[in-house]
């Protein structure tokens, strides 16, 4: 037996190649027979499967035994494969046998399917032969019943056909009007049968019977209406009243001959009343138009309204074509003598035709037009928070009585409907309203010159507490005015005349920006007035001593002015915002008062700058007391000097002034301390630069000075006040930054000029956005001889590449620079010297 294990190790030690299954074979093998032994894995590796056994050289003492065991195993696994390979060659029979009794199964099933379906179609026949009969008989009920309704509905139709001819020749209009709706139904059940001569005959003799119907009913109202007694009223009204009813069922083409017919009698006397040779016939009379068709209306619901019936809206009918020819007959005779209407006459028939107009919308509903006009009208309600709904505007509420859209939609926040009826009639005028137009024209200019007389004879009013509008009164009634010409002519025309109109406001708002604000603006000495000449006023000193000033009275004029600028300014945009809304949508971008704004915004800053002059003008004599001292005997620091004091005087005794009579402008307030602070700090500088040999002491004085300025400026906006307000964080930005340059050219100036090179470092360092003729007025300050300046010059000279390096281009702190940024400007120094 050992023999042959060693001949089988033998045959395997030969073999050629290894078995290797593909990997999904693999993988099935592993889950269905899984094994942790080394034996069976797919990359067994018998050299590492040997140093796994035999880790070291002393294991090797065991070798017998493992090539016992492994022999050992071999064997078991030919034991196993050996039963394996006996028992598959059983199986196969068994398998044979197995299929052979399921085909014979199947077979016998298959036999079983065919054998109820044989029976299945059998039964099914059976079925088919009881249900026939039965089947029959349905069809048979159906074309009987369906063949007794068409004789019954024949039977009606006939019947019908007769009574209908029979009841037409006795106008018997009640009971044809019942009758003829159904026979008309069962008419319609025939439809189908058309083809049959019989029922063809009939369907003709029915349209027939129409035909005659709306015939014979309307000879009966002419004869009941024009006819030998019509003078004494129709007699056979409840015939009348039923033939209506008929004529409500037969074609809408009869109902309507028949009403066109009847609101055109009623309406032949208006025509010859008012004929267009007729006296009555002209806008100074155009009430009794109005006035005749009430008359009329009431008469008609009195004596025929019961005839028709209510959805017929005969009323309706007949003043919707009273409001068409109304409307011709009005634009034909305006046409003709159009040289004979004024304003007055105009707007007398407009406003008695569209109170009509509301009139006759409230009555009727306006369905039977045809053309339906109704649209949506958006309810122009603003939130609370629009400025153009406050109080204050008077564009807001009603005027000489009449009741707003805004007000309607405050109770009723639902879109509102126009009515049909609404400029019917008035839009006739709409051809004429240039009159309107240049009418209201004239009365602008007569409002501007009005205005200008009350300044010259009551002059600006003061204003009586912080509390209280500083705005011009004329420019309420000027809004005013234009509020109540916006609304007069949106009720007239929502179209190109609502557009001429806004040209003219467009031209009055500018008259009265320039004739009415900036003329009245107080004159300065050489100044012209006019928006872009304010800005370029020249100041002049008539004497030492001696300036031009304004008066408490011309700077309230001034602020009086600029508040009522702001005031046109703001009420113009909501003007044009209300006039977008007045008017067509398609029109409403050509509604632009951009132009007029700006205007406005242009004599605010003319205002603005007229103050800040005047300020400067009042400083101005200080400013010179300063630079001409003679600071070179100044030998110790006192108090502050005169010019201080001085220019403290002048601020507090004009900004009160100023701020009180801004109160309701703050932010142009603030404009003003901005400007003047921008204006003023530089003027300073120059005059600084102007005071010759500064000793130590003198700049000492003057620091002093300057610090006591600049926290008068920081205090500007709420200089003499009780309420103390904090200066904006703008202003204060710009008076700190400028004022901090003073100090800092004091500073420089106090410093030692030798050695030269520390002196231009310091100067540097204190003031680096500087420029060489700066340095120069500083070394003038100090008066320093020409030799000196010329040295220190060519060293700053030198050091400008350096300085701007270091920052000349940006925005920098003039606050002195801390010891580490001297060390790095230092080494940046040395390191350009080396490259040049």
């Amino acid at each position: 037996m050992a023999a042959v294990d060693d001949d089988d190790l033998l045959d395997d030690e030969h073999l050629e190649s290894l078995l290797e299954f593909p990997l999904e074979v693999q993988d099935a093998i592993d889950q269905v027979l899984p094994s942790d032994d080394p034996l069976d894995k797919a990359d067994f590796n018998p050299i590492d499967y040997i140093n796994t056994l035999f880790p070291t050289e002393q294991s090797l003492a065991n070798i017998d035994d493992v090539v016992g065991k492994i022999r050992h195993k071999i064997r078991r696994l030919d034991d196993d494969i050996r039963t394996v390979v006996r028992g598959q060659t059983n199986v196969g029979e068994d398998g044979k046998l197995a299929l052979e009794e399921a085909q014979k199964a199947i077979q016998e099933l298959f036999a079983k399917i065919i054998d109820i379906k044989d029976k299945a179609e059998k039964s099914e026949e059976m079925v088919k032969e009881i249900t026939r009969d039965i089947k029959q008989l349905d069809h048979a009920k159906k074309n009987l019943t369906g063949s007794i309704t068409t004789l019954n509905h024949l039977h009606m139709l006939v019947g019908g056909v007769d009574s209908l001819t029979s009841l037409t020749r006795r106008r018997q209009y009640g009971e044809v009007a019942n009758l003829l709706q159904g026979v008309l139904n069962v008419l319609d059940h025939f439809q189908k049968y058309m083809g049959i001569p019989q029922i063809k005959q009939l369907a003709d003799r029915v349209k027939q019977i129409q035909s005659e119907l709306g015939t014979q009913i309307q000879a009966d109202f002419e004869e009941a209406f024009q006819g030998a007694g019509a003078k004494y009223g129709p007699g056979n009204q409840r015939q009348l009243k039923e033939a209506c009813f008929v004529v409500s069922v037969l074609d809408s083409k009869v109902k309507k001959d028949l009403l066109n017919w009847f609101v055109k009698l009623q309406l032949s006397e208006y025509l010859v009343l008012f004929g267009e040779n007729q006296d009555v016939a002209w806008l100074d009379k155009i009430d009794r138009r109005y006035t005749w068709i009430k008359r009329t209306l009431v008469d008609f619901e009195e004596k025929f309204g019961h005839l028709f019936p209510p959805d017929w809206e005969v009323s309706e009918r007949i003043c919707a074509e009273f409001c068409e020819i109304t409307r011709r007959e009005l634009g034909n005779i305006m046409a003709r003598r159009r040289a004979e209407i004024d304003v007055k006459l105009l707007l007398f028939a407009i406003q008695r035709t569209t109170n009509f107009e509301a009139l006759i919308a409230k009555r009727f509903t306006g369905v039977t037009l045809q053309e339906v006009k109704a649209k949506p009208m958006v309810s122009p309600t603003s939130p609370p928070s629009n400025p153009f709904q406050e109080s204050s505007n008077p564009f807001e509420g009603a005027s000489d009585g009449e009741t707003t859209p805004s007000d309607e939609s405050k109770a009723d926040p639902k879109p509102q409907i126009l009515s049909p009826f609404s400029g019917i009639i008035s839009r006739c005028f709409e051809a004429h309203l240039s009159i309107y137009i240049e009418s209201q024209d004239r009365n602008l200019a007569e409002l501007i010159n009005r205005f200008l007389e009350d300044l010259r004879q009551h002059g600006t009013p003061r204003m009586e507490s912080e509390e209280s509008s500083n705005v011009l009164p004329s420019c309420a009634d000027l809004f005013v005015f234009y509020k109540k010409c916006m609304v007069q002519c949106s009720q007239l025309s929502t179209g190109q005349p609502m557009l001429d109109l806004t040209r003219t406001f467009q031209k009055y708002l500018r008259e009265y920006a320039h004739r009415v604000l900036l003329t009245n603006l107080p004159k300065m000495a050489s100044q012209n007035t006019g928006i872009s000449s304010a800005s370029g006023l020249i100041q002049s000193i008539l004497k030492e001593g001696e300036i031009t000033k304004f008066t408490e009275e011309e700077q309230c004029r001034i602020c009086s002015i600029l508040c009522s600028a702001e005031y046109c300014m703001e009420t113009s945009q909501q003007l044009e915002e209300k006039l977008r809304e007045k008017v067509d949508k398609e029109l409403a971008l050509q509604i632009d008062l951009n132009p007029e704004q700006d205007t406005f915004h242009n004599v605010i800053s003319s205002c603005i700058q007229l103050l800040v002059q005047d300020l400067e003008i009042a400083c101005e004599p200080a400013l010179l007391a300063m630079s001409k001292m003679s600071w070179s005997t100044i030998e110790a620091v006192g108090d502050q000097s005169g010019y201080v004091t001085a220019v403290t005087s002048h601020l507090k005794q004009n900004l009160p002034i100023i701020r009180d009579n801004l109160a309701s402008s703050r932010k142009y307030f603030t404009q003003f301390c901005l400007k003047f602070a921008n204006t003023f700090i530089p003027k300073f500088i120059n005059h600084l630069f102007k005071c010759k040999n500064i000793s130590t002491v003198a700049a000492e004085q003057l620091l002093l000075d300057t610090h006591s300025l600049k926290t008068v400026l920081l205090d500007l906006p709420s200089l003499g006040s009780q309420i103390i307000r904090k200066a904006p964080a703008s202003f204060t930005k710009i008076v700190v930054k400028g004022m901090t340059k003073a100090e800092m050219i004091l500073k420089v100036v106090m410093s030692l000029h030798e050695p030269p090179q520390g002196f231009v470092d310091n100067y540097i360092r204190l003031l680096s956005d500087s420029d060489i003729n700066e340095f120069q007025r500083v070394l003038e300050m100090k008066g320093l001889r020409r030799g000196d300046q010329s040295n220190l010059l060519e060293i700053y000279r030198a050091r400008i590449p350096v300085s701007m390096a270091l920052g000349g281009h940006t925005e920098m702190s003039v606050t002195s620079t801390p010891e580490p940024e001297s060390s790095r400007i230092k080494k940046l120094e040395k390191l350009i010297k080396k490259r040049l």
